[in-house]
């Protein structure tokens, strides 16, 4: 982890772009649940919050470079400060150990059960990040 030294600007950029990548993100998982693509449903879950989490990451200043150490930064710098709970630093950790078993496990399918408990839980980590992140822009205009 690094600070980073972006301009104000580009970080307010960069998070927007993050934050539209992650809402956009979302709307792909019920056409995937929908055709049974249960793997890739929790793929498409799994990166929502991921540029939603590195987008809050970006606009604190904190620079990681690969995806366990998002989730690491997430604990230390996100749970930690009270911007997300605990019980969502720890959906954020086994979405991670999910979607990892979905993409490189042999012989491993998520189920509609696994999507369809994880899809809320999802939409609440973006929202609440959104709704932090809209009010860091706004504040930083």
């Amino acid at each position: 982890m690094t600070k980073l030294s972006l301009t104000d600007e580009q970080r307010r950029d960069i998070v927007r772009y993050r934050l539209e990548t992650a809402l956009s993100t979302l709307s792909e998982v019920e056409s995937h649940k929908t055709n049974g693509f249960y793997n890739t449903a929790v793929n498409r879950l799994y990166y929502a919050c991921y540029y939603a989490a590195t987008a809050m990451l970006i606009s604190l200043k904190i620079d990681v470079k690969s995806h366990d150490g998002v989730r690491q930064s997430i604990g230390q710098h996100v749970v930690l400060s009270g911007i997300l709970s605990p019980e969502q630093g720890r959906f954020y950790s086994r979405l991670f150990s999910k979607r990892s078993a979905g993409d490189y496990d042999d012989f491993f399918n998520h189920s509609l059960s696994t999507v369809e408990e994880l899809m809320p839980q999802a939409y609440q980590f973006v929202d609440t990040l959104r709704i932090k992140l809209e009010a860091w822009l706004n504040d930083n205009n």
